[in-house]
């Protein structure tokens, strides 16, 4: 993305203190000392043979690609803090991906929960049928692997970026062909990520087309105090769980055993050039600070719905943000509702998210007053 600043005045803030690119290349015989993109292939078990790219930038943010699994973010931390909540299918190889099995559920076989595991490419949301054709949850896109693969660390003037990039196909014989090309970016000493995402249709047909991102953020930032911050008009329940205390659907509790998953679909502001969704634990302290969060960022032109997932069960402890351009309802829903998007031959659509971390009570309270600020500006009480 285009950034507005002057680069001559930049400087690398890094360490409680500010760089100049010549003055910190003193301090080290390469930058990898401090920040680097890592890539390796993982051993053992389902695993074995993913190929995976740490990226750490100095900062603290330290966040693993899967270019085996759709170039989507698995494990996660911030000064050692954990910050996605991960299941125990573990980071599994596509080899092992059984999309049809389980009624349509084998998903949730490698679904291995992460940072962000993107949902798609033609189909995202529950199981099932659309025009005689049985689909499963949530898609094909997160079990396939990446191509044309490739990392870079520059120098942007006194900025330091750590790239990593790569292509996904989504394609059959008599069906779809699409890809998905995505950049994944940070900077030295930065807080934050930025997914950019081009979904070009490269067949002949006008093809279905739907992306949902599946942002799982767990233990400690989900804990008994948690909350969500939100530019929320209204919160719509998916279903029965759902409206029981649905008037609590930005407050997180303790894990219960036996919690049924609640989904809420959010309304937000019109007419907002960028959503920020913001899930925060002003209890939790890491490396002397209090308050710790995970923002989301990204514009409602591109991805239209968001819906939240709350699910608190023992061991199934996360909360899930989902912006997206569809709902979690499958195709046949969308299709019914004239909401069903498609890529005309030869289109391509762009697609931006951006991963803050919140870190201290003063980063808190400037995401609460952001989404104050955008509710005022919608005319909605604060």
């Amino acid at each position: 993305m285009a950034k507005n600043f002057c680069r001559e005045t930049l400087m690398v803030a890094l360490y409680g203190q500010s760089f100049t690119k010549e003055q910190l290349l003193t301090y080290v015989g390469d930058l990898s000392q401090i920040a680097r993109v890592l890539p390796y292939r993982l051993q053992e078990g389902k695993e074995d043979g993913v190929y995976a790219l740490d990226v750490f930038n100095g900062s603290g943010l330290r966040y693993t690609v899967l270019a085996s699994r759709g170039m989507d973010i698995s494990s996660a931390s911030f000064n050692g803090c954990a910050l996605a909540w991960r299941s125990a299918t573990t980071d599994a190889h596509p080899a092992y991906f059984d999309h049809e099995g389980e009624g349509g559920r084998g998903w949730l076989r490698s679904f291995y929960g992460g940072l962000v595991v993107t949902c798609g490419l033609t189909y995202a949301g529950a199981n099932g049928e659309d025009e005689g054709r049985l689909y499963g949850l949530h898609g094909r896109i997160s079990n396939l692997p990446a191509y044309n693969v490739s990392y870079e660390t520059r120098w942007e003037g006194d900025e330091y970026a750590l790239t990593v990039w790569g292509k996904v196909r989504e394609a059959t014989v008599f069906g779809e062909n699409l890809e998905l090309t995505r950049t994944i970016t940070t900077y030295l000493g930065s807080p934050s990520l930025h997914i950019h995402d081009e979904v070009a249709n490269l067949g002949y047909r006008t093809t279905e087309h739907m992306i949902l991102y599946h942002i799982n953020i767990g233990f400690p930032i989900i804990a008994d105090g948690a909350r969500l911050i939100a530019p929320t008009l209204n919160a719509t329940p998916r279903d029965a769980d759902a409206k029981e205390d649905a008037e609590r659907y930005a407050e997180f509790d303790a894990p219960k055993a036996g919690y049924r998953e609640k989904v809420y679909f959010h309304q937000f502001p019109p007419q907002t050039d960028q959503v920020a969704v913001s899930l925060v634990n002003p209890n939790l302290q890491v490396g002397g600070v209090k308050g710790l969060g995970i923002r989301c960022r990204y514009h409602p032109s591109q991805l239209p719905r968001f819906s939240e997932w709350k699910m608190l069960d023992a061991g199934t402890y996360v909360v899930g943000l989902e912006p997206a351009n569809c709902l979690v309802l499958g195709r046949a829903h969308e299709r019914k509702a004239g909401t069903l998007q498609f890529l005309e031959p030869g289109e391509v659509r762009q697609y931006d998210i951006t991963l803050d971390v919140l870190w201290g009570m003063e980063a808190i309270h400037d995401a609460e007053q952001e989404c104050l600020h955008m509710l005022e500006a919608a005319g909605q009480p604060a």
